[in-house]
């Protein structure tokens, strides 16, 4: 069975880190995806998509991304039957991200996350007098 999922969107607010109680970082947060179409004389719609992340990938969300940050992700649809307060029962979808990944430009980055806004560090130039050149003899092969 195959269950997989890809979306790309923008966060519709800033995502929350959490922790369970036996130390399981967790974030949920919601994406916004654009349509693929726009019926004419109407705005462009948009779906908005809970997701769920779990451990690393939760905590990587939490450091990078803010309300607006344009993610990519990849992950599987989960659902969950339950009974509400009115006792309705009722079903919610929720993408389980597993992989995250930005997609929005440098610029738009250093406006969300002041993380990025830093300058890049630069690097000596690396000195190759402590490397042994490798010698490729086939000479020796069993072949």
């Amino acid at each position: 069975m195959i269950n997989s999922v890809v979306l790309m969107g923008r966060l519709t607010y800033d995502p929350e880190l959490r922790t369970t109680p036996t130390g399981i970082s967790v974030i949920r947060f919601q994406i916004a995806c654009d349509r693929n179409y726009q019926a004419k004389g109407e705005e462009r719609k948009a779906d908005f998509i809970d997701v769920t992340a779990w451990r690393q990938t939760a905590e990587f969300i939490s450091r990078y991304f803010r309300k607006g940050s344009m993610i990519a992700i990849e992950g599987s649809i989960q659902t969950d039957n339950f009974t509400d307060k009115d006792g309705n029962k009722r079903k919610s979808v929720t993408v389980v991200a597993n992989n995250v990944s930005f997609c929005g430009s440098k610029a738009e980055s250093a406006t969300t996350n002041p993380a990025f806004s830093q300058p890049a560090p630069s690097y000596a130039s690396a000195d190759n007098s402590d490397f042994e050149e490798i010698v490729d003899d086939d000479d020796d092969l069993p072949f």
